[in-house]
């Protein structure tokens, strides 16, 4: 996994827009906004795909950081496929240093599930990316439960999160980020081994 291969694409997952920012469906974006702060990065617009973008290092100084491309898609949650793949082509990355971060509603707030493949679970980010890639890419599932009683699951998704979520969720995004530095420094069996707990 050295940087000759070039360098992985971290996408997080979310609507744009102020309304949306809260929202349990853009915890992707949470996490992608903390990796831009860690490498000391902003996010522009990037050329002809639909997308934000930050390019950096990730990791120690030296050898063992590894070169990053953060993206946020600029499309709605259901669309991100596109923006993924024009990404993917321009900067000429293999599908397996893919990491799309994401909120899972089969997994319990706060806990972590790092993957490669496997199907979407109803997540219309997912189906989109999958669409357009195959299936083959890694995922950072962050838990958000299931909604409450008989509430619609979209309405629950696109609910902030709760007062109490709220003081778990720095140390929770926080996490995730670090998940995502193992995966692209460690690679996933270790990285799984650390944060499937």
């Amino acid at each position: 996994m050295s940087d000759s291969e070039g360098p992985w694409l971290v996408v997080g997952l979310g609507n744009p827009g102020p309304e949306y920012s809260g929202n349990r469906h853009n915890i992707g974006f949470m996490v992608a906004d903390l990796l831009a702060e860690r490498i000391g990065g902003r996010f522009k617009r990037a050329g002809k795909a639909q997308a934000q973008v930050v390019e950096g290092r990730l990791g120690p100084i030296g050898p063992g950081s590894r070169r990053v491309v953060l993206a946020k898609p600029a499309s709605f949650m259901n669309l991100s496929g596109g923006p993924v793949t024009a990404l993917k082509e321009f900067y000429k990355v293999p599908t397996d240093r893919i990491i799309a971060v994401h909120d899972e509603l089969d997994i319990d707030f706060g806990t972590l599930r790092l993957k490669l493949g496997g199907g979407d679970n109803g997540h219309n980010g997912l189906k989109s990316i999958t669409r357009s890639l195959g299936a083959n890419y890694l995922r950072v599932r962050a838990g958000i439960g299931r909604p409450p009683g008989r509430m619609d699951v979209a309405a629950f998704v696109l609910k902030d999160f709760s007062s109490t979520e709220r003081k778990e969720l720095d140390w929770f995004v926080d996490r995730a980020a670090d998940a995502v530095e193992a995966l692209t420094a460690q690679g996933l069996e270790r990285a799984q081994g650390t944060y499937n707990s």
